[in-house]
Protein backbone atom coordinates (compact mmCIF):
# COMPACT_ATOMS: atom_id res chain seq x y z
CA UNK A 1 0.00 0.00 0.00
CA UNK A 2 1.52 3.51 -0.99
CA UNK A 3 1.65 6.43 1.21
CA UNK A 4 -1.29 7.95 -0.34
CA UNK A 5 -3.08 5.18 -0.26
CA UNK A 6 -2.50 5.01 3.97
CA UNK A 7 -3.57 8.51 4.04
CA UNK A 8 -6.87 8.06 1.83
CA UNK A 9 -7.80 4.94 4.08
CA UNK A 10 -7.20 6.84 7.57
CA UNK A 11 -9.04 10.33 6.50
CA UNK A 12 -11.87 7.58 5.20
CA UNK A 13 -11.80 5.66 8.56
CA UNK A 14 -11.46 8.57 10.99
CA UNK A 15 -14.26 10.80 8.78
CA UNK A 16 -16.76 7.61 9.40
CA UNK A 17 -16.61 7.61 12.86
CA UNK A 18 -16.68 11.14 13.25
CA UNK A 19 -20.00 11.76 11.15
CA UNK A 20 -21.42 8.89 13.16
CA UNK A 21 -21.24 10.63 16.62
CA UNK A 22 -24.72 10.85 17.80
CA UNK A 23 -24.31 14.30 18.62
CA UNK A 24 -23.49 15.44 15.11
CA UNK A 25 -27.17 13.96 14.01
CA UNK A 26 -29.55 13.21 16.61
CA UNK A 27 -30.25 16.70 17.43
CA UNK A 28 -30.83 17.96 14.35
CA UNK A 29 -33.83 14.77 14.10
CA UNK A 30 -35.03 16.18 17.36
CA UNK A 31 -35.19 19.80 16.06
CA UNK A 32 -36.69 18.61 12.70
CA UNK A 33 -39.73 16.80 15.12
CA UNK A 34 -40.08 19.85 17.68
CA UNK A 35 -39.49 22.46 14.73
CA UNK A 36 -41.95 20.57 12.22
CA UNK A 37 -39.96 21.07 9.85
CA UNK A 38 -39.82 19.40 6.15
CA UNK A 39 -37.75 16.94 4.86
CA UNK A 40 -36.23 19.08 2.49
CA UNK A 41 -35.25 21.67 5.32
CA UNK A 42 -33.75 19.23 7.85
CA UNK A 43 -31.74 18.15 5.06
CA UNK A 44 -30.63 21.33 4.18
CA UNK A 45 -30.02 22.63 7.63
CA UNK A 46 -27.85 19.50 8.59
CA UNK A 47 -26.07 20.31 5.14
CA UNK A 48 -25.03 24.38 6.20
CA UNK A 49 -23.81 22.99 9.52
CA UNK A 50 -21.87 20.33 8.56
CA UNK A 51 -20.59 22.37 5.64
CA UNK A 52 -19.74 24.81 8.47
CA UNK A 53 -18.25 22.04 10.59
CA UNK A 54 -16.20 21.08 7.99
CA UNK A 55 -14.67 24.03 7.29
CA UNK A 56 -13.75 25.27 9.96
CA UNK A 57 -11.49 21.97 10.12
CA UNK A 58 -10.49 21.95 6.77
CA UNK A 59 -8.64 25.69 7.06
CA UNK A 60 -6.63 24.85 10.26
CA UNK A 61 -6.07 21.90 9.10
CA UNK A 62 -4.46 23.17 6.03
CA UNK A 63 -2.59 25.67 8.18
CA UNK A 64 -1.32 22.74 10.04
CA UNK A 65 -0.12 20.49 6.77
CA UNK A 66 1.40 23.65 5.42
CA UNK A 67 3.60 23.63 7.94
CA UNK A 68 4.34 20.25 8.53
CA UNK A 69 5.35 20.47 4.72
CA UNK A 70 7.72 23.03 5.02
CA UNK A 71 9.31 21.50 7.30
CA UNK A 72 9.63 18.13 5.65
CA UNK A 73 11.87 19.37 3.53
CA UNK A 74 14.45 20.04 6.27
CA UNK A 75 13.39 18.47 9.59
CA UNK A 76 12.19 14.94 8.14
CA UNK A 77 12.62 13.58 11.59
CA UNK A 78 9.40 15.87 12.72
CA UNK A 79 6.71 14.81 10.07
CA UNK A 80 8.07 11.25 9.81
CA UNK A 81 8.20 10.40 13.25
CA UNK A 82 6.89 13.01 15.84
CA UNK A 83 3.74 13.45 13.37
CA UNK A 84 2.69 9.90 13.58
CA UNK A 85 3.70 10.22 17.69
CA UNK A 86 1.42 12.88 17.94
CA UNK A 87 -1.77 10.21 16.22
CA UNK A 88 -0.61 7.90 19.01
CA UNK A 89 -0.52 10.18 22.17
CA UNK A 90 -3.96 11.91 20.70
CA UNK A 91 -5.31 8.24 20.60
CA UNK A 92 -4.00 7.38 24.51
CA UNK A 93 -5.26 10.72 25.56
CA UNK A 94 -8.67 9.02 24.25
CA UNK A 95 -8.70 5.75 25.70
CA UNK A 96 -7.51 7.40 29.23
CA UNK A 97 -11.02 9.75 29.32
CA UNK A 98 -12.64 7.06 27.93
CA UNK A 99 -11.65 4.90 30.53
CA UNK A 100 -12.10 7.48 33.09
CA UNK A 101 -15.29 8.02 31.86
CA UNK A 102 -16.55 4.54 31.84
CA UNK A 103 -15.09 3.97 35.39
CA UNK A 104 -17.31 6.84 36.53
CA UNK A 105 -20.22 5.77 34.67
CA UNK A 106 -20.48 9.24 33.26
CA UNK A 107 -23.00 9.70 30.24
CA UNK A 108 -20.55 10.80 27.13
CA UNK A 109 -20.76 14.27 25.82
CA UNK A 110 -19.18 14.94 22.77
CA UNK A 111 -17.72 18.38 22.10
CA UNK A 112 -20.02 18.52 19.32
CA UNK A 113 -23.20 18.31 21.14
CA UNK A 114 -25.79 20.84 20.70
CA UNK A 115 -28.42 22.16 23.89
CA UNK A 116 -31.72 21.07 21.66
CA UNK A 117 -33.91 22.79 24.27
CA UNK A 118 -31.54 25.96 23.99
CA UNK A 119 -32.12 25.98 20.49
CA UNK A 120 -35.24 25.23 19.63
CA UNK A 121 -36.51 28.31 21.72
CA UNK A 122 -35.62 30.54 18.27
CA UNK A 123 -36.63 30.87 15.14
CA UNK A 124 -35.43 28.98 12.21
CA UNK A 125 -33.09 31.34 10.78
CA UNK A 126 -32.03 31.98 14.01
CA UNK A 127 -31.37 28.09 14.83
CA UNK A 128 -29.45 27.82 11.51
CA UNK A 129 -27.14 30.71 12.37
CA UNK A 130 -27.08 29.07 15.44
CA UNK A 131 -26.03 25.74 14.34
CA UNK A 132 -23.85 26.85 11.72
CA UNK A 133 -22.29 29.52 14.59
CA UNK A 134 -21.54 26.28 16.67
CA UNK A 135 -20.61 23.99 13.77
CA UNK A 136 -17.85 26.11 12.87
CA UNK A 137 -16.32 26.84 15.85
CA UNK A 138 -16.03 23.17 17.04
CA UNK A 139 -12.84 21.53 14.88
CA UNK A 140 -12.12 18.42 15.04
CA UNK A 141 -9.23 17.86 16.65
CA UNK A 142 -8.60 14.33 15.30
CA UNK A 143 -7.95 15.27 11.64
CA UNK A 144 -6.39 18.00 12.42
CA UNK A 145 -3.40 15.76 14.28
CA UNK A 146 -4.10 14.02 10.53
CA UNK A 147 -3.45 16.51 8.44
CA UNK A 148 0.33 16.73 9.90
CA UNK A 149 0.53 13.55 8.75
CA UNK A 150 -0.55 13.43 5.72
CA UNK A 151 1.58 16.59 5.01
CA UNK A 152 4.12 13.78 4.55
CA UNK A 153 3.51 13.20 1.35
CA UNK A 154 2.70 16.52 0.07
CA UNK A 155 -0.38 18.63 -0.71
CA UNK A 156 -1.45 15.39 -2.41
CA UNK A 157 -1.96 14.45 1.28
CA UNK A 158 -3.36 17.39 2.59
CA UNK A 159 -6.13 17.98 -0.71
CA UNK A 160 -6.70 14.06 -0.19
CA UNK A 161 -7.67 14.92 3.52
CA UNK A 162 -9.65 17.37 2.89
CA UNK A 163 -11.71 16.23 0.41
CA UNK A 164 -12.67 12.86 1.91
CA UNK A 165 -13.59 14.57 5.28
CA UNK A 166 -15.96 17.03 3.61
CA UNK A 167 -17.87 14.51 1.66
CA UNK A 168 -17.79 11.58 4.25
CA UNK A 169 -19.04 13.82 7.41
CA UNK A 170 -21.53 15.62 5.29
CA UNK A 171 -22.68 12.48 3.90
CA UNK A 172 -22.49 10.32 6.62
CA UNK A 173 -24.91 13.42 8.61
CA UNK A 174 -27.39 13.26 5.92
CA UNK A 175 -27.69 9.97 6.26
CA UNK A 176 -28.55 9.62 9.61
CA UNK A 177 -30.38 12.62 9.55
CA UNK A 178 -32.73 10.72 6.94
CA UNK A 179 -32.75 7.45 8.79
CA UNK A 180 -33.32 9.15 11.75
CA UNK A 181 -36.70 11.19 10.27
CA UNK A 182 -37.97 8.17 9.12
CA UNK A 183 -37.76 6.48 12.12
CA UNK A 184 -35.18 4.08 11.55
CA UNK A 185 -34.89 2.35 15.35
CA UNK A 186 -32.33 0.06 14.46
CA UNK A 187 -29.43 2.47 14.30
CA UNK A 188 -27.51 1.46 17.28
CA UNK A 189 -26.19 5.25 18.57
CA UNK A 190 -26.28 4.29 21.64
CA UNK A 191 -22.86 1.78 21.82
CA UNK A 192 -21.07 4.97 19.51
CA UNK A 193 -22.50 7.31 21.96
CA UNK A 194 -20.55 5.44 24.72
CA UNK A 195 -17.73 4.55 23.45
CA UNK A 196 -16.80 7.16 20.37
CA UNK A 197 -13.60 7.67 22.77
CA UNK A 198 -12.11 4.74 22.62
CA UNK A 199 -13.09 3.79 18.72
CA UNK A 200 -11.22 7.37 18.35
CA UNK A 201 -8.60 6.27 20.58
CA UNK A 202 -7.71 2.98 18.83
CA UNK A 203 -8.16 4.51 15.50
CA UNK A 204 -5.26 7.05 15.92
CA UNK A 205 -2.83 4.51 17.95
CA UNK A 206 -3.12 2.04 14.83
CA UNK A 207 -2.96 5.33 12.27
CA UNK A 208 0.08 6.50 14.31
CA UNK A 209 1.73 3.44 14.10
CA UNK A 210 1.30 2.83 10.73
CA UNK A 211 2.29 6.72 9.77
CA UNK A 212 6.04 5.27 10.98
CA UNK A 213 6.06 2.88 7.71
CA UNK A 214 4.44 5.55 4.96
CA UNK A 215 6.34 5.75 1.99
Amino acid sequence: MTGLSQIILGAFLLSIVHASIPNHWIPLVALSKAEKWSERLTLGITAISGFAHTLSTIIIGIIVGFLGYKLSGSYSFIVGVIAPGILILLGSVYLVLSIRANKHHHHHHHSHEINIDEVKKRTTKAIILTLTISMFFSPCLEIEAYFFVASRIGWDGIIAVSVIYTFITIAGMLLLVWLGMKGVKKIKSHFLEHHEKTITGVLLIILGVTGYFIA
